[in-house]
């Protein structure tokens, strides 16, 4: 049997995109009859504990000869000297959501810290896995060539289309954690514009993984005089989520950057109409037929959207009838799980 060590950072169950990617990406390879072995690293990455870096330069060391071990990037970026022993000894996968350097809300020089400990890690892999295209141009600019990056991008289950709100109250979903890459300030504001627009906001996210931000956030709804309209539902199971996407009729997304966006492919599955912005991998996965991308950060240009979508109802259908057809195009987990196991057996033969 084939065998494959995962070194994810924190809770595998945490509910964020990067870590449902990798808990579906392992049961599918034990699913092809990979032995799949995981091994658990500190929470603290990317920002590692001296004990959180000695813990997994143990995990590497205990590691057999030419054992084939795929290291998520969130920890993989900032570990270059715990693996850099073990680039010749061990047969190293870097899989890699989006660049830690392009987190939204860091300094100057946190950023350089980032991007140059991420450029020396990932010299010691010997192959990278990225969720996008975009990832892997990305990539480029940390001296990673285009054949050394192998694209797998996220499966999406089958959904039944979103039925909406039915109130003639236009429901807005934005499901993402509240951290600032995430933009929800910007959609706020935005929101501000049109108050004199029907519309009711629903959040989905975890306000756990950034406390300050989701704070902040809190208070400035209160500022905004928008309390009233917008829910802060917190970190939803899968059901619960569901029947979020089920009763929108509009999907909102405002990021700074994203490396896929799992939750955007998910509005499509449903045939939900997209706003969302231009950044990072999102023109890849929303097609243009299916939403209004608007530049990020844009509080202004993000209003302008949603009252086009708000207010013409043609135009929302239209966008409707675009994420309908996207929806039939999307990869399914059986499909990117395939994709990854063919990755690992061509680092394997190499």
């Amino acid at each position: 049997m084939k065998s494959v060590h995962f070194l994810i950072p924190g809770d595998l169950d945490t509910r964020t995109g990067g870590y449902l990617y990798d808990r579906r990406i392992m049961n599918g390879l034990a699913a092809l009859e990979w032995r799949v072995e995981p091994h658990r690293l500190d929470a603290t990455f990317p920002a590692p504990t001296p004990t959180a870096l000695q813990h997994a330069a143990e995990i590497l060391t205990g590691l057999p000869d030419r054992a084939l071990a795929v290291i998520d990037g969130l920890a993989l970026g900032a570990m270059p000297a715990a693996v850099a022993p073990h680039r010749d000894r061990l047969r190293l996968v870097g899989l890699v959501h989006h660049p830690l350097a392009l987190e939204t809300g860091l300094s100057g020089v946190r950023q350089a810290e980032l991007y140059a400990s991420e450029r020396d890690a990932l010299r010691a892999a010997r192959a990278i896995i990225v969720t996008s295209p975009n990832t892997a141009r990305a990539l480029a600019g940390y001296g990673i060539a285009a054949a050394r990056c192998a694209v797998v991008v996220p499966g999406t289950d089958p959904a039944p289309l979103a039925t909406g709100s039915r109130t003639g109250e236009p429901a807005l979903l934005c499901a993402a954690s509240l951290t600032p890459r995430k933009g929800h300030a910007v959609l706020f504001r935005a929101l501000a514009r049109l108050k004199q627009q029907p519309w009711r906001l629903r959040c989905a996210g975890s306000p756990t993984l950034d406390p300050t931000t989701a704070s902040q956030l809190t208070a400035l709804l209160d500022d905004l005089a928008l309390a009233d309209r917008v829910e802060l539902l917190g970190e939803l199971d899968a059901g619960a989520l569901a029947r979020r996407y089920l009763e929108a009729d509009l999907f909102v997304l405002p990021s700074f950057y994203e490396g896929y966006g799992m939750a955007l492919a998910e509005a499509l599955a449903r045939g939900l109409p997209v706003v969302s912005t231009t950044a990072g991998a999102i023109p890849d996965t929303v097609p243009a037929d299916a939403g209004l991308l608007v530049p990020p950060g844009d509080d202004a240009a993000l209003a302008e959207a949603l009252a086009r979508v708000l207010t013409d109802a043609e135009l929302c259908q239209q966008l409707a009838a675009g994420a309908r057809a996207a929806r039939q195009a999307l990869p399914d987990w059986p499909s990117a799980c395939a994709k990854f196991s063919a990755a690992l057996d061509a680092v394997s033969a190499g």
